[in-house]
């Protein structure tokens, strides 16, 4: 069937929210998603205002054959949240965020941002570990699993999720949890998009306001011995506190001094959330093991250290993500981070290591979707750019970097650290639970409308 022969008007007065079609003035604006990189052209877009319209659109593209999308926020490095010519779901008008301060819980919709969950329970004294970029969507950001600057303090953010309230493929809504079709809750903990539209979260929350919080810069010629340090430290520090190891470029303004500005540099950012009396003799020691040129530590709130790096990747740049679990930094990794760190190929372009020890550690491997536990960071490799002349560039220079350590990785990846990279990496990094997630996606979604994503194949009947 032609988008011509679909009953568009129909489905349109069915519709609280808005339908965009690609003649309509909204439409350009509509298909855009984070990743400049990403040009596909939907046939359809609903901005969908409530869960009776998310019902309406899954029923409207199972009964005519579209393929279907999910976009929340947008921040899907493929591009994951819009397709080629189908209908485009998209959550952004769904906002609503309720904090139960004496429960400690937030109820959050499927379309708020990080930024907009962290504004709503810092003004409790609250906070639910998430990413790093507040542009980010909760939603994909929670159901890929959920890793940023509290996960060693805190979990994953699915470590963190009571339940959710989910449109199903035949249009039924239903609340998973563990003790409501725990099946599904088991599978949206790390899953993706695979088993239905997520419209509301519920998550537990943490007494975390305040942090101190920063980059530490030093020159490329001790990164080597940063990373001989950071590979048994943070094995080995206190949940309170995490960092996360990055190459990078000093961005040319405020505020970074004029001598350091487009130099290429190795860092740590860090994040402490003990007493903010007992930073200093957290951090003291790491400066004795080699004295950081640029030091940006301080109080601050956790919506700020959540947006510290926004205004440096604003919405459209080009970007190519490739990632790897990692278990240990060898001499001969260290190397091969060196060279390609040098090699930066453009001001954005960065490699960041995520840990995933602490309290994310201490939850089995078989107790989520999410199942690599075991393994010491998330790395990935991320060429950036403003232009799209670059493109070529910055794609090369992941892929090559990706493939000179891939053969020292864990195997798989965080899903969120993904482009389009086929069936054999979706099951790497699944692993030993890609059966189980096949086999709830049978039950829940045996026709594979919920395919534009990193896809898990509904087991054979």
């Amino acid at each position: 069937m032609t988008t011509a022969e679909l009953p568009i008007a129909q489905f349109r007065v069915s519709l609280q929210g808005q339908l965009i079609e690609p003649h309509e003035v909204d439409y350009q604006i509509a298909r855009s998603v984070y990743n400049g990189m990403i040009d596909k052209c939907p046939a359809l877009i609903v901005r969908c205002a409530t869960e009776t319209d998310v019902v309406t659109s899954v029923n409207f593209a199972r009964e005519h054959d579209l393929l279907l999308a999910i976009k929340g926020g947008g921040h899907n490095g493929a591009g994951l949240g819009v397709c080629q010519e189908g209908l485009v779901i998209d959550l952004s008008p769904m906002k609503h965020i309720e904090v139960n301060p004496d429960e400690r819980t937030v109820r959050v919709q499927g379309g708020c941002l990080l930024r907009e969950l962290d504004a709503a329970t810092h003004a409790h004294g609250l906070a639910v570990p998430t990413g790093i970029n507040g542009t980010t969507g909760v939603a994909g950001l929670t159901l890929g699993g959920g890793l940023g600057y509290l996960t060693r303090q805190c979990g994953l953010t699915i470590d963190n999720l009571l339940e959710a309230d989910i449109v199903l493929a035949d249009g039924r809504v239903v609340k998973a949890s563990a003790t409501e079709h725990a099946d599904l809750f088991w599978a949206i903990r790390g899953g993706g998009g695979n088993f239905g539209v997520v419209t509301s979260f519920l998550f537990r929350t943490h007494p975390i306001s305040t942090v101190v919080a920063g980059p530490m810069l030093w020159n490329l010629d001790d990164a080597r011995d940063i990373l001989r340090w950071y590979r048994t430290f943070i094995k080995e520090a206190p949940d309170t506190l995490n960092g996360w190891f990055a190459f990078l470029t000093v961005p040319p303004g405020p505020p970074f001094p004029e001598e350091l500005h487009l130099k290429k540099m190795c860092g740590i950012v860090w994040c402490y959330s003990g007493p903010p009396e007992e930073a200093e003799s957290v951090f003291e020691p790491i400066r004795q093991i080699k004295k950081p040129v640029l030091e940006m530590l301080g109080p601050m709130p956790v919506p700020v250290m959540q947006g510290m790096f926004d205004a440096l990747y604003p919405p459209g740049l080009q970007w190519y993500w490739k990632g790897d679990y990692v278990n240990e930094l060898s001499d001969e990794v260290i190397e091969l981070h060196l060279n390609y760190g040098e090699a930066l190929p453009s001001m954005l372009s960065t490699m960041h290591l995520y840990p995933i020890n602490g309290a994310a550690s201490r939850v089995c491997n078989h107790a989520t979707a999410w199942g690599y536990r075991d393994a010491t960071w998330a790395m990935v490799i991320a060429g950036v750019d403003p232009d799209p002349a670059n493109k070529d560039a910055i794609t090369n220079w992941a892929r090559d970097y990706w493939q000179a350590l891939h053969p020292f990785s864990a195997g798989g990846s965080y899903i969120n650290f993904m482009m389009e990279e086929g069936e054999d990496r979706v099951k790497a990094t699944y692993g030993d639970n890609y059966p189980r997630l096949a086999a709830i996606k049978a039950k829940f979604d045996p026709d594979n409308l919920f395919r534009v994503n990193q896809n898990i194949r509904p087991q054979a009947g």
